[in-house]
């Protein structure tokens, strides 16, 4: 791994100071590679706090624009940049917030196809889409290139949080469950509006978004213990927290 530079040794010093971190675990986050699906709501606290952190490379993939209505929460984002590409925006606020991470922008949406030809150069993908068949493309892409899956989504005023390692074994010997093992499939088309329907308040995809960014600091540095097998799921209104388990099926 390459060394931290005077510069960085600054920059880092309040993670460097924690002993389950340390300068190891900053180098790790330095040769971190890091996908993220959408420069969005999820995606903007994602991006600002991995690249505060010190991942070595973020790669961007988004295919939207900037308008009006997404400022309400895709806080990476800002008036001067309406119009802007969404990966063009984000990468701009990254390199001034942190000249040392490297940015990958990818103006397409994350398919099956997109996967095979660019998530192999990956160590870890992040799922901040806000639709269905993005996310069951996300699981799927992230098991076959064995590649860690910190995936998060949000409704008016919830949301949930997992990571998902479905090809190495657990504690018990068995199989970390797959994302079909907590959705077997996707709802009916309509059934859940999408935000621009729906609405969804803003502040809640900064809270879920950055509990994301510290999933994929602990999944890249080793430490603590990752929300695998166990989804977090957050009540905006009530100021409640609830974790549940979940396993592979059997078979499966």
């Amino acid at each position: 791994m390459d060394p931290l530079s005077p510069e960085e040794l600054s920059r880092y010093h309040r993670h460097i100071l924690l002993p389950e971190v340390g300068g190891h675990g900053q180098q790790l986050l330095k040769a971190a590679r890091v996908m993220v699906i959408g420069a969005g709501g999820l995606g903007s606290p994602v991006l600002q706090y991995l690249a505060a952190a010190g991942v070595g490379t973020l790669g961007i993939v988004d295919n939207d624009g900037v308008s009006l209505s997404n400022l309400q929460r895709q806080v990476i984002h800002d008036t001067g940049t309406l119009g802007e590409r969404k990966t063009e925006s984000a990468a701009q606020a990254i390199a001034r917030l942190n000249p040392h991470c490297r940015i990958m922008r990818y103006e397409e949406r994350f398919d099956a196809g997109f996967a095979r030809d660019y998530l192999p150069r990956y160590t870890l993908l992040i799922d901040g889409s806000d639709n269905f068949s993005t996310r069951y493309a996300a699981a799927d892409a992230a098991e076959l290139a064995k590649v860690p899956l910190v995936t998060g989504a949000v409704g008016r005023f919830d949301g949930t949080v997992t990571v998902l390692k479905p090809y190495e074994n657990g504690p018990d010997g068995e199989l970390h469950p797959r994302y079909t093992d907590l959705f077997p499939e996707p709802p009916p088309e309509g059934l859940v509006p999408a935000c621009a329907e729906a609405g969804v308040i803003g502040a809640l995809t900064g809270v879920i978004g950055t509990l994301m960014a510290m999933e994929a600091i602990k999944v890249i540095t080793g430490i603590g213990e990752p929300l695998v097998g166990r989804l977090l799921m957050y009540d905006g209104l009530a100021a409640r927290f609830d974790t549940i388990r979940y396993k592979r099926r059997a078979g499966a």
